[in-house]
């Protein structure tokens, strides 16, 4: 009775609540105010990782062109490093470090 089988999206219902009262829902496993799966990221959640991680003049490229975790998840190197007008130095660390290790993590936790 007390089953709530009326919600289509139960896990981003928990979401929701959790993220309004400031706790961390144990179903949604949430780092540094980021959704732990980059596929679930917003552009702004990209952004924050690139400044967290040390490219906060690089993640604006990242927000310009509108990139979300989808889009980072789909990303290749040359998107990296011709797509975002980035210099080329920290263009490839964000590939080879950021995006690549991010993209073999999502796939290994999503492969069946």
């Amino acid at each position: 009775a007390g089953v709530r089988e009326d919600r289509s999206l139960p896990m981003y219902s928990v979401d929701v609540e959790n993220k309004e009262n400031g706790s961390v829902g144990v179903q949604n496993a949430i780092e540094n105010g980021r959704p732990l799966d980059p596929v679930d990221w917003a552009v702004i959640d990209v952004v924050n990782y690139f400044r967290t991680v040390g490219f906060a003049e690089q993640a604006i490229a990242f927000q310009e062109q509108e990139i979300d975790g989808k889009s980072l998840l789909l990303m290749t190197r040359n998107d990296v490093l011709t797509g975002l007008s980035l210099k080329l130095g920290p263009a490839l660390k964000i590939y080879e470090y950021h995006v690549k290790p991010l993209q073999t993590q999502h796939l290994k936790n999503n492969s069946s």
